[in-house]
């Protein structure tokens, strides 16, 4: 893979909540990336200030959309880029959600924090493929109100009565707030899942992935289908940490992409695909 950034420039700017925002990229040049797929993501330069890892929010040919939270230097340089900015891409990275590995069966999306994003390219996907599909879940937490992703599409989805079928739960509710209340878990009960027949992707922080893949389990899931990646990118230092769980080792090492969780739950595993 060249190992020099490709110029793309920033088409559309969305302010997703307070501090996160959905880039729509389109590239400049004659060079094009290879294509991506759902949950492999993209190195982006910010010109002059740094480069950071960020999934794919969507995919479009080669037009691409990557949703950022600004957290330090280079993602508040990256969200601060309006209609005619311009940056770096190189990718793709990662592992994929491999959807195509669950033709026929029922879908099971679980998304916390910032895991919208990852999991978006592929719940598109399956609503564009319903025939190749079971029941499609997708179950969303969100800290409050305000900091739902695509808050316009999620609560469309949710109004529509599906497909697909869509829950979302906040932990810290407003006065307005009319919906559930707790961890985006506890939505897993009115799913609508045959266990022995789905997979589940799981994208979130690290304690709503191991609390999700537990509960899963607990629901009869399999380990290997049970899919799984935190909504973040760790810079790798839970590996070299001897209080760390085997998790979160796994999971650092592999910076990101996306494992099952049979590969995460056993200590012994290797650190799992490359890039």
């Amino acid at each position: 893979m060249d190992d020099v950034p490709l110029p793309y420039q920033v088409t559309q700017a969305r302010d997703e909540t307070a501090d996160t925002v959905t880039l729509t990229l389109a590239p400049t040049g004659t060079g094009l990336l290879a294509p991506f797929t759902p949950g492999r993501y993209a190195l982006v330069h910010a010109l002059g200030v740094g480069r950071i890892p960020v999934p794919v929010s969507r995919i479009d040919r080669h037009e691409l959309a990557l949703t950022i939270r600004s957290a330090e230097a280079v993602s508040a340089a990256l969200c601060a880029l309006r209609p005619g900015g311009r940056v770096g891409l190189r990718g793709p990275f990662g592992t994929g959600w491999e959807l195509d590995r669950a033709a026929g069966q029922d879908l099971l999306v679980v998304a916390d924090g910032l895991g919208p994003a990852p999991l978006r390219p592929l719940v598109l996907d399956a609503l564009a493929a319903p025939q190749l599909y079971g029941h499609l879940n997708v179950l969303v937490g969100a800290r409050t109100p305000d900091d739902i992703l695509y808050a316009q599409q999620t609560h469309a989805w949710s109004a529509a009565h599906g497909p697909p079928h869509c829950a979302v739960t906040v932990e810290c509710p407003g006065p307005a707030w009319e919906g559930p209340v707790g961890a985006v878990t506890a939505l897993l009960d009115g799913a609508r899942f045959e266990p022995a027949n789905t997979t589940a992707y799981v994208c979130g922080p690290v304690e709503t992935v191991r609390a999700a893949a537990r509960a899963l389990l607990g629901h009869g899931l399999p380990a290997e289908r049970i899919r799984v990646a935190l909504d973040g990118f760790p810079d790798g230092d839970a590996g070299h940490d001897e209080r760390a769980r085997p998790e979160d080792v796994l999971l650092s090492r592999n910076g990101g992409p996306v494992v099952g969780w049979d590969q995460v739950e056993s200590p012994s595993s290797p650190a799992g695909p490359g890039t």
